[in-house]
Parts: C-alpha cells; structure tokens; sequence
C-alpha cells in the first residue's frame, strides 16, 4: 500500500489533499437534500476541479511524465480531457439545464475513477523519483493561488463548448425538438397475398 505519510507541502500530499477534498463534494451532492445546496456544490467542484487539472497539466504531469511512462500519462491526459468537457459545460451552464445535475454525478464518476488510477498507479511511481517534491508543491501551490486571484486561463475544452454556444444534443433534447412520428404500415403476408390474387384475376379476365 501507498504510504501517503507525507510533509504537507510535498506535491503529491497536495494532489492527495485535492483529490479527498473533491471526493467529500462528490458524497456532499449526493446527501444534498435542495437543489440550492446541489448548486453550491457544483460550482465548488467546478473551481477546485479547474485548479487541480491546471497545476496538474503545467507543473506536475511535465516533472514526472518520462519516469511514470507515457501509457499511464496519455491516459491521464485523455481522462482529464473528458473530465474538462464536463466541467466547461457546467461552467456555462445555469440552474434552467435539466441534465446539470446527470452532467455533475457522471463528472464525478469519471473524476474517482482518474483518482483511482493516479493514486494506485501514477503518484507511486512518481514518488521514486529524486527530485525536491516540495520545491514543486510550492511551485503548485504558488499557481493555485494565482489562478484564484486572477482568474482561470481559456482551456480547449471552454473554447470548445462556447463554439456551439454551450449546446447539447442529448437524446431527450432530440426527442423534445422532433416529435415522434407513427412508423408507416408494412403490408401484412395476407394482404400482399390478396394483392397478387387481385393481379392476376385481373389479368386472366382480359
């Protein structure tokens, strides 16, 4: 088992901090009785989720990608980029989407899951490395704090998301724009079979 006996400040107790601190907004928003605490929570895990994908992707992933491999690391890369879609659409998103809360619990489905694999997997690995981890947890907690201060830079995936203007084209969105119409009659066996009857008493009576 991982010893996550770490200083608070080395990078990977950070990134194990993060990841507990999101996992308790997970279980808060499946407890959450109103719609307004649900709200609450979401833009919470919205912001700390933000933050962690970026001093992730600029600080941590380059320090230990060559030595955690690059399978495990493009898959980190994939799964963040999931989790991003998700969380650019309920950046822009407000209380009138009927799938807000679908889009939040399987945001949090995949995000324990890329917890998962970085905790069992990544972090171990990277923690072999000799490299001063707290010098980079303060280089990460340096950029966390900026990004709260000054804002979160425009990812690919709220670029993305604001191309189409923050539309989805869910099945039920589908199905409330295009109403259904009645499939067309087939002929039955016995009514194609009296149509050739017909057909060919016709012919026979020429």
């Amino acid at each position: 088992m991982f010893d996550w006996m770490l200083p608070d400040k080395h990078a990977i107790a950070i990134l194990k901090k993060e990841h507990d601190d999101v996992k308790g907004l997970f279980n808060d928003f499946e407890k959450a009785e109103t719609q307004a605490a649900k709200e609450k929570i979401i833009n919470e895990a919205v912001r700390a989720l933000m933050a962690h994908a970026v001093i992730e992707e600029e600080i941590f992933y380059p320090a230990v990608r060559q030595h955690v491999g690059s399978k495990a690391m493009n898959e980190a890369d994939e799964e963040h980029h999931v989790a991003k879609v998700l969380i650019a659409e309920l950046d822009r998103d407000g209380r009138g989407n009927d799938h807000r809360d679908a889009k939040f619990t399987v945001l949090a489905e995949s995000v324990r899951h890329h917890i998962k694999e970085e905790e069992n997997d990544m972090l171990p690995k990277a923690k072999e490395l000799n490299i001063d981890f707290e010098a980079l947890g303060r280089r990460m907690l340096d950029r966390k704090n900026q990004l709260f201060a000054e804002g979160f830079p425009k990812d690919a995936e709220h670029v993305m998301v604001a191309s189409v203007n923050g539309r989805t084209d869910s099945p039920a969105a589908a199905a409330h724009r295009k109403p259904v119409r009645p499939a067309a009659k087939t002929k039955t066996h016995k009514t194609q079979t009296r149509t050739v009857t017909a057909k060919k008493r016709s012919r026979a009576g020429r």
